[in-house]
């Protein structure tokens, strides 16, 4: 059966079809070999023995004790920050795209800044200022200061994404808003935001699977109780190894991850669609309700 012509790459012929069937068995070999030799390193150091693995399995307080609260810990910060970051971001991304040069300079400067400090500098640094200018506690102290560095670091990421999304998309549609008489806000609202959503959502999914996977950063240096910060009692109190315990921790991210990035996706394959199966058509009074007071927006219709 003769493959069809693509513009992206060119159609291998049977050499190249060889060479990448005998650099598919190579590495699949290499990979066989280092999985071997793992599990092979960990047998000899008694590390898959089963008492080392079967708190998890039968014993339920391990769960209900510290992965259980742990997780629900992770899951409270990591959504806070999801809450507060996006609207922030998307207000820096809308304000650099600003005609007034003042705007664009102050959302400008604020997004640079915060984008260049690593988060948990940020964190720290919430943390100290916590500690010496309010009365939080020292016990929700962890989870303000671990909220406060994942919101000002990724909504300082997600204002770009969302600047390069309204920049992606054809100027064309804002020459046609102009055209019906809308305004800016108009134009921002109805026209730019909608159509670039669906673009931008891939990249603000990574940006939330990042803010989920950053939050062990607060279980490492601030002592949040969270998913990271949970082996080391686990590992303690309960017989099961270091190993043991970070695989667990390490597969409920995954799980968690991956029901995030498979909530994203059937929201966007749900908004394209709609996009597809609906056509959006402006009537005449819906433009002359937006129209600027006092302006009458060009009708298609003969004059007198």
């Amino acid at each position: 059966m003769k493959e069809k012509p693509t513009v992206l790459y060119d159609v291998p012929g049977p050499r190249a079809r060889r060479r990448n069937v005998l650099y598919t068995v190579l590495f699949l070999a290499a990979l066989a070999a280092v999985v071997w030799w793992v599990v092979e390193s960990l047998a000899d150091k008694d590390q898959l023995d089963w008492d080392k693995w079967a708190p998890f399995f039968t014993d339920s307080r391990v769960w209900t004790t510290y992965v259980l609260p742990a997780l629900k810990n992770t899951v409270v910060a990591a959504a806070l920050a999801m809450v507060i970051a996006l609207p922030l971001g998307a207000f820096f991304g809308i304000a650099r795209l600003s005609d007034h040069r003042w705007v664009r300079g102050v959302a400008g400067t604020v997004v640079e800044f915060f984008r260049a400090i690593p988060v948990l500098i940020l964190m720290l640094f919430a943390n100290a200022a916590f500690a010496e200018f309010t009365g939080v506690s020292p016990e929700t102290r962890p989870l303000y200061a671990v909220v406060t560095g994942l919101v000002l670091y990724n909504a300082s990421v997600l204002a770009e994404v969302v600047r390069a999304g309204i920049l992606a998309l054809p100027a064309g549609q804002t020459d046609a808003a102009k055209a019906i008489g809308m305004r800016k806000g108009q134009t921002m609202t109805y026209v730019l935001l909608p159509q670039s959503v669906t673009a931008m959502l891939p990249a603000l999914v990574s940006q939330l699977v990042v803010i989920v996977k950053d939050t062990a950063l607060g279980g490492a240096m601030l002592g949040f109780a969270e998913l990271l910060a949970s082996v080391r009692p686990m590992s303690a109190n309960y017989g099961a190894n270091t190993i043991a315990c970070f695989t667990v921790v390490a597969v409920v991210f995954v799980l968690l991850n991956f029901a995030l990035t498979t909530f994203a996706s059937r929201l966007e394959a749900r908004l394209r669609r709609g996009k597809k199966s609906t056509g959006a058509v402006v009537g005449a009074e819906a433009v002359e309700d937006l129209a600027a007071p006092g302006e009458h927006p060009p009708t298609g219709g003969k004059g007198p």
